[in-house]
């Protein structure tokens, strides 16, 4: 075993109980032991659980972003301030102030990028359990945990539909051409374009309704949507080399990407974006109005809310006005006392 298999082993032991739990649920109800169909749902059972087990890191990283989002206006002062300076100082001074930034509002860069770290290893112990059980099953082994050899001969003799083995891949389909590759390439074809189609909806409805107006300027943001097509035109050449089973999978796992994604562009928007103005539009329908805490309230509540807002601000104002209330010429005057020249004058 090399050292990512090593590193990974943990993770694979995992993923093998989970994916041999849901095919021992799906043929209790039913389904055929060795059934393509029965593996394609039992590798999205493997999504679901890992998928729900990180909704806590999900709801993390929408928060992190908000705060990000935040922080921005002072990031870009801290920028501003040593701007062109190159020196050694300069650079751990501005590192200093970025850290202290982060820290006071309890956010940073990682942590809006934790689920997608987290997720890789799991995609990757995935990828390499699927991609070995061709290896396995003509060594009459099992893989690291609970997939037994029986098991994992069932799993290579799976074929989905009857005709596409889950340990095809479509390189491998098109070159070797064995019974049926016809319909597995076409099926094969079929779920990486699912996969893309998936991967790039969910990145075009970010750029398209969840972004402020604020983001929308400058070169990152015409560089995220040139990523929008170029990241689906890049798993083109990457799904052809792997195992229907592995497609299948991060088509199911894109697929729940991109269902959370419109769930949290519609009820959780980014501030000042159009999912952001839509939502406000739908709860004025409904009567109802966001306050300043981002809460969902009744019109009467909000204009409430406003009113008290605005009583708070004509008393800040008027206490500035006060404090800065200009001294009569006497009091003035007296002030600087007798000797001072301008009182002379």
């Amino acid at each position: 075993m090399d050292f990512l298999g090593i590193i990974l082993w943990p993770i694979r032991w995992v993923i093998e109980m989970i994916l041999v739990g849901w095919h021992a649920v799906l043929t209790f109800l039913g389904m055929q032991v060795d059934g393509g169909l029965t593996w394609v749902m039992s590798i999205a059972g493997v999504v679901v659980v890992v998928r729900s087990a990180l909704i806590p890191l999900f709801v993390r990283q929408i928060k992190s972003q908000r705060k990000m989002m935040e922080v921005a206006p002072e990031m870009k002062k801290i920028q501003d301030k040593y701007r062109g300076k190159r020196d050694q100082l300069s650079r751990e001074a501005m590192s200093r102030e970025t850290m202290a930034l982060y820290k006071k509002h309890g956010t940073t860069p990682v942590s809006s990028c934790l689920p997608l770290l987290v997720q890789m290893p799991v995609f990757f112990s995935l990828y390499y359990t699927l991609y070995d059980i061709k290896n396995h099953a003509a060594q009459g082994v099992g893989g690291v945990g609970l997939l037994s050899a029986d098991l994992t001969q069932q799993f290579n003799d799976a074929k989905l539909f009857g005709v596409a083995p889950l340990s095809e891949t479509l390189v491998d389909a098109i070159q070797t051409q064995p019974e049926g590759w016809v319909a597995t390439t076409i099926i094969l074809v079929i779920m990486v374009a699912l996969m893309i189609a998936t991967q790039f909806f969910t990145q075009l409805q970010i750029v398209s309704k969840n972004l402020s107006p604020e983001a929308k300027t400058g070169q990152a943001y015409q560089m995220q949507r040139i990523m929008i097509y170029i990241i689906p035109f890049a798993m083109i050449f990457s799904g052809v080399f792997f195992p229907l089973g592995v497609v299948s999978y991060w088509f199911f796992n894109n697929l729940w990407t991109m269902v959370q994604q419109f769930l949290v562009i519609r009820e959780m928007p980014t501030p000042g974006s159009d999912a952001a103005k839509a939502r406000e539009e739908r709860l004025a329908r409904k009567g109802k109005a966001l306050n300043s805490q981002g809460k969902v309230v009744t019109v009467a509540e909000y204009e409430a809310e406003q009113q008290e807002l605005l009583r708070k601000a004509e008393e800040q104002r008027a206490k500035q006005a006060k404090r800065q209330q200009p001294m009569s010429a006497k009091r003035a005057k007296k002030q600087k006392g007798p000797g001072d020249p301008a009182a002379a004058g």
